[in-house]
C-alpha cells in the first residue's frame, strides 16, 4: 500500500479528531478553538490539493484504496480511495470548510460546541466522498445530518426550529428510502458484500433483473434525490438554509447538496443502468421544474437568503438535467457544475452572512446603496451574481454549458426549457444586487464596517478567484473528471 492511500483517511480522521480534541479544552479557549479548527480546515484543503495532482487520470478508476475489514460476517469493511469524480468533490469540500471555518469568526455563543459540531460535519462529509463501502458510505450519510439540527436551533435565526425540524425530517425520509434501495442492492447480487469495487465489477458481468433495477433505481434516485432539491421534495431547502447559521449554509449549499446528485451518479448511473435509463426521462421533467419553479420563486423573495436558497433549488435542476441525459459529456458536466455551483453558493451564503451580521436584517427592501460602505463585500457580491447567472469567465458558465451539449443529444426539448431559466436567473440576481448595493444609501447603514483585514477577506477573495480561475481554465478539473466518468455504464 503506498504512503499516498493514507491520505484519504486522514481527511475524515483529522476533523474528526478535532472535534474531540476541542471537546477536552476549556470552554474559554476560543483563540486556540478557532486557530485549531483553522489549522485542520487549512491541512486538509493542501492534503486534498496533493490527492487531486497526484491522481492518474492515465489509468481511471478508484486509486489510493486502503482496506480495514470490520464486520467480515456481513462483509463491511471501512474501504477508502477516490476517482476522478470524488476527487474533483474533496477538494469542493475541502475549499468549502476553510472557508466556513474562517467566516466563523462572528460566532460568539457557545462557542466549543458550535467548532465541535462543526468540525463533525466536516469530517462526516468528507467520508461520503472517500468511502468505498455501501455500508459506511451510508452511515457517513447520516453522520452529516447529525448536527445540522443542532447547529441550527442553536446558531440559526428567522423561524430556526421550523426550519430545522423540516429539514430532518425531509432529509430522514430521503435517507430511510436509499436504505432500502442499498440493503436491496446487497440482497439482490448474493455477493454478501458492501464493497462498491466489488459489486460493480460483479454487476458488469451479470446485471441484476430489470424489473428489479427499475424499483431500487426509483428507490435510490428519490431518496438521494431530496437531498439534491428534487421537486416536488424540495420545499426543506430554503428555509433551511435560511435558518441556519452562515457556515452551515455555505456547506449545506456547497457541499451536502451536491451528496445527492454523487450518489445518483454513483449508485444508480453505475450499478442499475437499465433501471436508470426508465426513470431518466422523468427526471428530465422534474428537472426543468426545478429550475424554473425555483428561478421565478427565487424572483418573488425579499428575503436575501431566500433568494439564494431558491436560485439553489434551481440550479440543481441543471445537475438533475445532466444526469438524465446519460451521456458522458452531460454527465462530465455535471461534476464540474457540482464544483462551480458550490464554490458560488458559498460565496453567496458567506456574504450574506457578512452583511447579516453588520445590518442586523436580510429584507432586501431594509437595504440599499451597501456599495459605498461596503466596497469589497459589494464587488465580492457582483461577482457572485454573475457567476450565478452563467455569464462567461466563471467556472459555472462552463459547467452550465457542457450540461446544455450533453444533454441536447437526448433531451432536446427538457435542456430547451431549461435554458431559459438562465434568463430568469440573471434577471433576479442583477435586480438583487441593484436593490441591496445601489441606488441611495439608507442613512442607517452609513456606518458599516467593510472586510478590511487579509484575514477577514481571505474566504471571500478565495472564493472568487477560484471560480474565475477554473471559468478561465477548466481542462484541468475536466481532464480529472471524463476518464472515470467514461467508466460509467452510459449512453454514447
Amino acid at each position: 500500500m503506498s504512503l499516498g492511500a493514507y491520505l484519504i483517511p486522514l481527511l475524515t480522521l483529522l476533523p474528526l479528531s478535532g472535534a474531540v480534541l476541542v471537546l477536552l479544552l476549556p470552554a474559554q479557549w476560543t483563540k486556540l478553538i478557532r486557530a485549531l479548527a483553522c489549522t485542520i480546515t487549512w491541512i486538509t484543503l493542501m492534503i486534498s490539493a496533493v490527492i487531486c495532482l497526484h491522481y492518474d487520470t492515465a489509468t481511471p478508476g478508484f486509486q489510493l484504496i486502503t482496506k480495514i475489514v470490520w464486520l467480515p460476517s456481513l462483509g463491511i469493511a471501512y474501504q477508502t480511495g477516490v476517482d476522478g469524480i470524488s476527487c474533483v468533490l474533496i477538494l469542493l469540500h475541502a475549499i468549502c470548510s476553510l472557508t466556513a471555518v474562517l467566516v466563523s469568526g462572528s460566532v460568539e455563543n457557545r462557542v466549543k460546541e458550535y467548532y465541535v459540531l462543526l468540525l463533525f460535519l466536516i469530517a462526516s462529509i468528507f467520508g461520503v466522498f472517500t468511502a468505498l463501502d455501501l455500508f459506511f458510505l451510508y452511515v457517513f450519510y447520516e453522520m452529516a445530518v447529525v448536527p445540522l439540527y443542532p447547529m441550527i436551533i442553536v446558531w440559526g435565526s428567522k423561524n430556526k426550529e421550523y426550519g430545522a425540524m423540516k429539514l430532518t425530517l425531509y432529509v430522514t425520509l430521503g435517507a430511510v428510502l436509499a436504505l432500502v434501495g442499498l440493503l436491496s442492492i446487497y440482497h439482490a447480487t448474493g455477493l454478501k458484500t458492501f464493497d462498491l469495487i466489488e459489486i460493480q465489477s460483479f454487476l458488469a458481468a451479470h446485471p441484476l433483473d430489470q424489473t428489479f433495477q427499475t424499483w431500487a433505481a426509483l428507490l435510490l434516485t428519490v431518496g438521494f434525490g431530496v437531498v439534491a432539491s428534487l421537486w416536488p421534495l424540495h420545499s426543506w431547502s430554503p428555509i433551511g438554509y435560511a435558518a441556519a447559521p452562515t457556515a452551515v449554509s455555505m456547506l449545506h449549499a456547497g457541499v451536502l447538496k451536491k451528496i445527492g446528485i454523487y450518489a445518483i451518479i454513483r449508485l444508480v448511473l453505475g450499478l442499475l443502468p437499465f433501471g436508470a435509463s426508465v426513470w431518466m426521462p422523468y427526471v428530465a421533467i422534474l428537472a426543468v421544474i426545478n429550475v424554473l419553479y425555483g428561478a421565478w420563486a427565487a424572483m418573488a423573495q425579499n428575503d436575501l437568503k431566500f433568494v439564494i436558497g431558491f436560485a439553489s433549488v434551481s440550479h440543481m435542476g441543471y445537475a438533475l438535467l445532466g444526469i438524465s441525459a446519460m451521456t458522458p459529456l452531460a454527465v462530465s458536466g455535471v461534476v464540474f457544475f457540482m464544483f462551480a455551483h458550490g464554490v458560488m453558493a458559498a460565496l453567496s451564503f458567506a456574504l450574506i452572512g457578512f452583511i447579516y451580521h453588520q445590518t442586523h436584517t436580510r429584507d432586501i427592501s431594509d437595504l440599499g446603496g451597501l456599495m459605498k460602505p461596503l466596497p469589497f463585500v459589494g464587488a465580492c457580491f457582483v461577482m457572485a451574481a454573475l457567476a450565478s447567472s452563467g455569464l462567461p469567465g466563471f467556472a459555472n458558465f462552463v459547467s452550465e454549458i457542457i450540461i446544455f451539449f450533453g444533454s441536447w443529444q437526448v433531451r432536446p426539448w427538457p435542456t430547451l426549457f431549461a435554458i431559459f431559466g438562465i434568463v430568469v436567473t440573471a434577471t433576479y440576481m442583477l435586480r438583487l444586487v441593484k436593490n441591496v448595493f445601489f441606488g441611495p444609501v439608507n442613512r442607517k447603514w452609513n456606518n458599516l464596517k467593510d472586510a478590511a483585514s487579509f484575514l477577514e477577506r481571505l474566504p471571500y477573495g478565495l472564493l472568487v478567484l477560484i471560480l474565475l480561475i477554473f471559468g478561465c481554465w477548466p481542462a484541468w478539473l475536466l481532464n480529472l473528471i471524463r476518464p472515470s466518468v467514461a467508466l460509467l455504464p452510459l449512453l454514447r
